[in-house]
């Protein structure tokens, strides 16, 4: 088996001690995307925040949701970027340390409850990420715990569907990989917003359309090394000649699906606390 349960702490530890794994996996998407309007950018332009808010970032990786934007960032926001990993952190301080706005703590979205006040934040943002929790009703209701009333909830994922060929290539070199790329505890576009609509009732799905054309087989390669495949060498080898010949049978390109979209949903305005106006001790 080629992955295994995304929800393994081990596992995890491993796949994002920092962020060589995830970035390989975004270079694929940013070289060889049908879609010029890239994925960061129009994640960015889903969001509906005032000029002055909070916002709260789980699993926040190497911050490249806010590199790709850093020229839109309103200076009256102030983002608090989390993630469960040592490495990624450093990563972000890194890349964004000492630009304005921006703060970093070291937090595991599987360990609740969160470390916030209620009624804390103004924006809650899950990027490709509840699909690694746990248990997903426990964090949402904390979600909408640590929200102002009327804050908004953004959590993004792929469908069923998303890399089906790429999935279908590997099975076909064997059969014995065919779970590459599965999740036993999935949050997908096809069942997430049954899930989020326990504790927000208003929610939305908004499809990105996009698709890969790969024309070159190393990058292609690494994005599926990156998922920690373990294979001999010689093995690697042979899956290399394989995505050559596929490619070659296909006219020198590999066409992939990708299906991903974010859901918005808001805290309703059916309590009366008060905004806390200090966020707990950040590491980092």
């Amino acid at each position: 088996m080629s992955r295994v349960d995304p929800i393994d702490a081990e596992y995890l530890k491993k796949e994002y001690g920092d962020a060589t794994n995830l970035n390989a996996r975004i270079r694929l998407h940013q070289r060889f995307s049908l879609n010029p309007y890239g994925w960061l950018r129009w994640i960015f332009d889903q969001f509906d925040l005032p000029a002055q808010c909070r916002i709260l970032e789980l699993g926040c990786g190497p911050g490249s949701l806010w590199l790709e934007n850093l020229d839109r960032i309103p200076n009256g926001w102030e983002m608090l970027l989390t993630d469960f990993s040592t490495g990624m952190l450093e990563q972000i301080q890194q890349n964004l340390g000492g630009k304005g706005g921006f703060r970093f703590q070291l937090l595991d979205a599987n360990t609740t409850p969160l470390p916030f006040a209620e009624a804390t934040f103004d924006a809650v943002i899950a990027n490709h990420m509840l699909y690694y929790i746990t248990d997903k009703p426990e964090l949402l209701a904390e979600i909408q715990r640590v929200l102002l009333p009327g804050g908004r909830f953004y959590a993004s994922t792929i469908g069923e569907r998303h890399l089906v060929e790429l999935v279908d290539l590997i099975s076909r070199f064997d059969p014995k990989l065919a779970a590459w790329g599965a999740g036993a505890n999935p949050f997908t576009l096809g069942n997430g917003a049954e899930m989020i609509a326990e504790y927000f009732p208003d929610v939305s799905l908004h499809h990105y359309e996009d698709g890969l054309v790969v024309t070159e087989v190393e990058p292609l390669l690494a994005y599926i090394m990156s998922s920690k495949l373990e294979l001999e060498d010689i093995r690697i080898t042979e899956l290399k000649k394989f995505l050559e010949d596929e490619m070659k049978r296909n006219g020198g390109v590999l066409r992939i699906t990708k299906v991903s979209g974010i859901f918005i949903s808001s805290k309703p305005y059916n309590d009366t606390q008060g905004r806390d106006e200090t966020i707990p001790a950040i590491h980092g």
